[in-house]
C-alpha cells in the first residue's frame, strides 16, 4: 500500500478528533472530506467503498478513548477514593459510587432512541442520507438552531447547572435530540445534544459534558455495529490504516475536548453556528456548481 494512504489516514484522523467534540458534525466532514481525499486501501471497488464506510465510524473508537481518559474519574463507579456517595459504609458496598452509577443509566436512558433507529434503519441511512446535499442542508439547519437558541438564552438562567441535577426526563429528551444526528448525517451528534440540553435549561457546561458521557456507548455501538456488518476483509495494511487513524483522533482529541471544556466558560455556541451555515453554503454552491458542470 502506497505511503500517501497512511498520510490520508492521518488527515481523517485529524478531522475526526477535531470535528467530533466540536458541534460542527464529524461525520458531514468526514463525508466531505471523502469527496476529495479518498482512502484507496483495495483495487476492488466494492471493497474499498466498504472499508471507507467502516472506517469513518470506527475511528471514532481512538476519540472515544480521550473522553475515557480525560473523565475517568468521572466515569469509573468503583473506588473508596473520592467516593462522595457509597453504597453502603463498609464492605463492597464502600466501593460502589452510586452517583457515578446513576449518571450511568441517564446516559443508557439517553441512548436508547438513537440506539434503537440505529439498528433498524442504519443501512437505509447509509444509502439514502449519506451525501454532501444531506450534510449541507444539516450544517445549515442547526447552525441556524444554535444562534437562535443562544439568543434566546441570553439573558436565561440555567436550570441544570451540576450533573446531578440531570433528571431521567432531561436525559430521555436529550437522547431525543441526539436521534435527529443519527438520522441526518451533518447534523451533529455533539450539537443536536447540546441545542437540545441548552433549550430545556441545561448549562453550556453540563450539556457538553453530558453529552462527552454520551458518546462513549453511543459510538461504542456505532463501530461495533459496523465492524460486525463489514465483510470486505482485513490485511496488514488495511488493520495499520485504521489504527494509524484511531491513534491520530485520539491525540488530536486529547486537545480538543480540554479546548472546548475551557472555551465554553467564557463563551457561547454561536460562532460554531456562523460557521456551519457558512460551510454548507459552500458545499451547497461546490456541489451545486459541479452537478450542474
Amino acid at each position: 500500500m502506497a505511503i500517501i494512504e497512511f498520510i490520508k489516514a492521518i488527515i481523517l484522523g485529524i478531522v475526526e478528533g477535531v470535528t467530533e467534540w466540536l458541534p460542527v458534525s464529524s461525520t458531514g466532514h468526514l463525508i466531505l472530506v471523502n469527496e476529495f481525499l479518498q482512502l484507496k486501501v483495495s483495487s476492488d471497488a466494492e471493497v474499498n467503498a466498504g472499508f471507507i464506510e467502516m472506517f469513518d465510524v470506527v475511528i471514532q473508537l481512538g476519540a472515544i478513548m480521550a473522553v475515557v481518559v480525560i473523565f475517568w474519574n468521572k466515569l469509573w463507579p468503583f473506588g473508596k477514593k473520592n467516593n462522595s456517595a457509597p453504597l453502603s459504609k463498609n464492605g463492597f458496598g464502600a466501593y460502589v459510587k452510586t452517583d457515578i452509577f446513576q449518571m450511568w443509566f441517564k446516559v443508557l436512558v439517553a441512548c436508547l432512541p438513537a440506539a434503537v433507529i440505529g439498528v433498524l434503519l442504519d443501512d437505509w441511512i447509509d444509502a439514502h442520507f449519506y451525501n454532501p446535499w444531506v450534510v449541507a442542508i444539516a450544517l445549515i439547519t442547526f447552525g441556524i438552531a444554535f444562534i437562535v437558541v443562544e439568543n434566546r438564552n441570553k439573558n436565561a438562567k440555567a436550570k441544570t447547572t451540576k450533573m446531578s441535577q440531570l433528571t431521567y426526563q432531561t436525559a430521555l429528551i436529550i437522547g431525543v435530540f441526539q436521534l435527529i444526528a443519527a438520522l441526518f448525517p451533518g447534523t451533529s451528534r455533539s450539537g443536536a445534544t447540546i441545542v437540545g440540553a441548552l433549550l430545556i435549561g441545561v448549562s453550556r457546561t453540563v450539556a457538553a459534558e453530558f453529552t462527552f458521557y454520551l458518546a462513549v456507548p453511543v459510538m461504542f455501538g456505532a463501530s461495533l455495529l459496523k465492524l460486525v456488518k463489514y465483510d470486505g476483509g482485513f490485511d496488514g495494511s488495511q488493520i495499520a490504516v485504521l489504527a494509524l487513524g484511531m491513534i491520530v483522533a485520539f491525540v488530536v482529541s486529547m486537545f480538543i475536548i480540554k479546548f472546548l471544556m475551557d472555551y465554553i466558560k467564557k463563551h457561547d455556541f454561536k460562532v460554531f453556528g456562523w460557521y456551519r451555515i457558512i460551510l454548507g453554503v459552500l458545499v451547497l454552491l461546490y456541489f451545486g456548481i459541479h452537478t450542474i458542470a
